[in-house]
């Protein structure tokens, strides 16, 4: 039942989140629930507040949900949930998309019988950029593409355009950014007094 409750907070924080329901996505996070993304890292409330501005000026950001792995401990548990990040917008004038695969990792813990997100960070696994207009004629300038990390580059390199500031060290599919996240989550299940690093 725990499990179902835990995977049940992860499609309620996509479909809460991408519907603009801010007032129940906001039960999906704990009070010092902590988000990190390619171009915003803070408090939960935070996240709320800057993710609900862009949804007011038409910043088009999606998820997509697929299966969820949850490994539990008493109140504590992880969540690896496999998930697309879809973005719209414009790149030198040309309207594009973005998808970016990867898997959302969660730190859980049950406080007054409530699961709750204390901490999340994406996983970056691959990326790709299409114009909606099969016609259009998309160059990107190959040195800015380089510059960020090969997981979330093309989402990185829209975000850059969108005059967002992008974090160049999450992880991705493989490396020592993962893997420290891993070690970070077996410490968490273990009882380590904070879903962070010391």
């Amino acid at each position: 039942m725990d499990k179902l409750a835990i995977a049940e907070v992860v499609q309620n924080w996509a479909v809460w989140r991408d519907a603009g329901d801010w007032e129940r996505f906001r039960t999906v996070w704990h009070d010092d629930g902590w988000m990190t993304a390619t171009w915003f890292q803070g408090p939960a409330e935070k996240f709320i507040e800057v993710s609900r501005a862009g949804f007011e000026r038409g910043v088009s950001i999606l998820h997509f949900l697929g299966g969820t792995s949850v490994d539990l401990n008493g109140e504590r548990a992880t969540a690896q949930t496999k998930m697309t990040i879809s973005q719209r917008g414009l790149v030198d004038g040309i309207a594009v998309d973005v998808v970016c695969t990867g898997r959302f990792f969660d730190f859980f813990e049950k406080r007054a019988e409530r699961w709750a997100i204390v901490r999340r960070q994406p996983i970056y696994e691959k990326d790709r950029m299409d114009p909606l207009n099969p016609d259009a004629r998309l160059t990107l300038d190959a040195a800015l593409l380089a510059s960020f990390p090969e997981g979330y580059r093309h989402l990185a390199y829209l975000q850059t355009k969108l005059g967002f500031t992008i974090k160049h060290d999450l992880p991705q599919l493989k490396g020592q950014a993962v893997a420290q996240l891993y070690a970070h989550g077996r410490a968490w299940l273990e009882g380590t007094p904070s879903a962070f690093p010391s």
